[in-house]
């Protein structure tokens, strides 16, 4: 099928001008083929941005009607001759205030959602970032210590960071994958190893529209990690397949096991998993992989009023995200293993090779 065709399709798909039987074997092909599937999402965003921008112009024509309908000049001396100008005002004017007022609001929470401050902040989704507030009780408990000390030793404070997340390795010469929200805002950033060794790393990509980064450890002190265990699955995870993660949620290591509940994520969205796994606030960038230690995503948020309810974005968009990255934006090659070394092992075997490879994000 031709590129042309496959647009062809798949706006007859999004316009629901396919019979029941071809929908049913297009979404065969969406689920078998990713590419496809991130076509039909493209497409769709594509024209969900060119109607709202549609809707903005046809705002912009209504709020320019509405002014040149109201009299300033008559206005003004209304409100410089009568004393109660309020009242006046609002029963003389009332239906074009409330018209131009209603409009305003919308326009600028159309404005919110254009520049994504709107996104993710359903009652009913939370993204994982860990806002630590650790800072604030060291010192307070430094303050004790000098009030019930005559003689105190002047304590070194190290700040734990802004945020914190979990990240993992792409591959064995420091790239780094995490979730765009646990960087976002950060002037710097440190990456935590199994070992408690602390290296310093560089955003190199974001993609904010599928809360995905990619890291660089740019420290002197790093050494290659070796051959990463695990390979990026191609595929749509079946529902109800087994699946794990590994993050540091508190600042521990913590593993926690589930399965796909839903081939779609938050308010249907395609590009994520539903998955019954407990995660934390610190989980957010962690690895989301299958028992044979395929990786399947990349834990991102949590549906709070269902427990065991999160959401990974698929491994496909975080492959599509690295081919992506600008060239220039790469010193050293970024070679995804292909290999799954962790296949046939039991699961505390898995976990001792895995935790090499998964990292504690701090974003300061």
């Amino acid at each position: 099928m031709s590129e042309n065709q496959l647009l062809e399709t798949i706006e007859r798909y999004l316009n629901g001008e396919m019979t029941a039987e071809e929908r049913n074997q297009f979404e065969l092909l969406r689920k078998k083929d990713a590419n496809v599937d991130s076509k039909v999402i493209e497409h769709k965003l594509f024209i969900g941005l060119i109607k709202q921008y549609g809707e903005r112009i046809e705002l912009e024509k209504r709020l320019d009607a509405i002014h040149s309908e109201i009299d300033v000049d008559a206005l003004k001396e209304e409100l410089l001759i009568k004393p109660n100008w309020v009242v006046s005002m609002w029963r003389h004017h009332h239906s074009k205030i409330s018209v131009a007022a209603s409009i305003a609001i919308f326009a600028i929470l159309s404005t919110l959602f254009f520049t994504g401050k709107l996104n993710n902040q359903d009652s009913n989704f939370v993204l994982l970032k860990d806002q630590i507030k650790r800072v604030e009780d060291k010192t307070k408990k430094i303050e004790r210590t000098i009030n019930n000390n005559r003689t105190p030793l002047k304590p070194r404070i190290s700040s734990p960071g802004k945020y914190r997340g979990t990240g993992f390795a792409l591959s064995s010469n420091g790239y780094i994958a995490t979730d765009y929200h646990v960087i976002d805002g950060a002037d710097s950033i440190y990456v935590q190893n199994a070992a408690g060794e602390s290296f310093h790393a560089k955003v190199i990509y974001t993609e904010p529209v599928y809360d995905l980064a990619i890291l660089q450890i740019n420290d002197p002190a790093f050494k290659d990690l070796g051959n990463v265990p695990y390979n990026f699955k191609k595929s749509i995870s079946d529902l109800g397949e087994n699946a794990y993660t590994f993050g540091y949620p508190g600042g521990e290591e913590v593993y926690n096991l589930g399965s796909v509940s839903a081939i779609n994520g938050h308010s249907g969205d395609t590009t994520e998993y539903q998955v019954s796994i407990p995660v934390n606030p610190g989980n957010s960038g962690g690895p989301l992989l299958d028992d044979k230690g395929n990786l399947i995503g990349i834990i991102s948020g949590k549906q709070p009023d269902i427990a065991g309810a999160a959401f990974a974005k698929k491994s496909t968009y975080l492959l599509k995200a690295i081919q992506n990255i600008p060239a220039d934006s790469l010193n050293k090659s970024l070679t995804i293993s292909t290999k799954n070394t962790l296949i046939g092992l039991s699961r505390p075997q898995q976990l001792k090779k895995l935790k090499n490879y998964v990292f504690m994000v701090k974003a300061y």
